[in-house]
């Protein structure tokens, strides 16, 4: 561990220590510390991912073959009469991963890589709380945190993001289950600063009720800035164009026993510009790229201590757009993937054993077998063990 983290390590405990301290002595605010611990045990059946040890879609967040970690989240959050924060940090592969973002290289600057979030809140009134630092993005329906998730791998919107944002944003509750947010934001996961001198607008009106709610997501801005002509410096390179987001997130309690969740989004991003040999700022020509994907989140409770949960979601890319993740594309761009994951949720007191299998079928030949012959599906089973505090 590098002196940078050691010194983070140590702030964020003598924060802790101090807070808990002095919240004692004050009963109108409130200092609590909570999160989770998580490990689990992977394999695939016939199938690779790649030649490193991982043995499921990138996009799982679970993909590492034998016994491996997941994360250490640690949240301290402090709660007075009118402003209070949230600290919130992540040790292990799952938390790194998804904080890749935190503009790791630049320059000489080097990211820390473990705040999942910071920031800082204070309540205007009743109905309006401005919050100002990191916070995990509103849009989707999954989290980080498998404490949180029924299935312990994640789904490819997940992955496809956003994860994090950076910025300014103010919550309003209107009463009766309405709520909404509007956030001015660094483009998105770019975390501890913004390199690209572009912003990226957030927004989101929902409903909510006793039995569950609805919500829209909006996202829209330049995720890696304009080119100027005056900063050509005899390399043609590129820019790509504005990105625009929508998403719709539900979730309802329709018995006892049955739960049911949905999320659909769609994300395009355009063409953008590039600079000429003579250095001039011109349009690209071509068409935007998008993915578009959906999920169904059914779970039903069998009792008090056990839980079965299904994924079932279908994730398409166009023009290239998504090539980081699992799926073969072809000559266009074009792919989708099919993928469904049924998880169980054993609880003993804190702890829940996740027991799962999961299914991805793609368009394409993603996948390898243990000969090395390309392969378009995948079946993997992983036994994970979440404790959550």
């Amino acid at each position: 561990m590098n002196s940078k983290n050691i010194r983070t390590i140590y702030t964020v405990a003598l924060m802790i220590f101090s807070f808990s301290a002095y919240s004692q002595s004050d009963s109108t605010k409130t200092f609590t510390l909570s999160g989770s611990v998580d490990t689990y045990v992977h394999t695939s059946l016939g199938a690779t991912n790649d030649a490193f040890g991982t043995h499921g879609p990138t996009t799982a967040f679970a993909n590492l073959k034998g016994f491996s970690l997941g994360m250490v989240n640690l949240i301290a959050s402090y709660q007075g009469e009118k402003a209070g924060f949230v600290a919130d940090v992540v040790f292990g592969p799952r938390g790194r991963d998804a904080v890749f973002y935190s503009n790791a290289s630049v320059g000489s600057y080097t990211g820390q890589r473990i705040i999942n979030q910071m920031y800082a809140y204070y309540k205007i009134s009743d109905a309006v709380t401005l919050n100002m630092g990191q916070f995990n993005t509103f849009v989707g329906y999954e989290v980080i945190s498998p404490a949180v998730n029924v299935n312990y791998s994640t789904s490819y919107l997940f992955s496809n993001g956003p994860f994090n944002h950076t910025g300014l944003r103010a919550d309003f509750s209107f009463g009766d289950g309405g709520v909404a947010k509007l956030a001015i934001m660094n483009p998105t996961d770019m975390l501890e600063f913004n390199p690209v001198n572009t912003y990226t607008l957030g927004a989101q009106i929902g409903k909510t009720t006793d039995a569950g709610g609805i919500w829209l997501n909006l996202l829209y801005g330049d995720q890696d800035g304009t080119l100027d002509e005056k900063d050509f410096t005899g390399t043609v390179v590129s820019s790509a164009g504005t990105l625009f987001q929508v998403d719709v997130t539900t979730g309802w309690t329709l018995s006892e026993a049955f739960f049911l969740g949905a999320n659909a989004s769609y994300q395009t991003i355009a063409s953008g510009e590039r600079y000429t040999l003579a250095g001039d700022v011109v349009d690209i020509d071509g068409d935007a790229t998008s993915f578009f994907g959906v999920a169904v989140y059914p779970k039903l409770t069998l009792s008090d201590v056990f839980a079965l949960g299904l994924r079932g979601e279908y994730f398409s890319t166009a023009k290239g757009h998504v090539l980081a993740s699992p799926i073969g594309v072809d000559a266009s761009g074009d792919g989708n993937v099919v993928a469904a994951t049924l998880s169980g949720n054993y609880k003993v007191g804190g702890l829940t054993i996740i027991p799962e299998i999961r299914f991805d079928k793609t368009s394409e030949n993603s996948f390898t077998d243990k000969d090395g012959d390309a392969k378009d599906a995948m079946t993997t089973l992983t036994l994970a063990a979440v404790y959550k505090f």
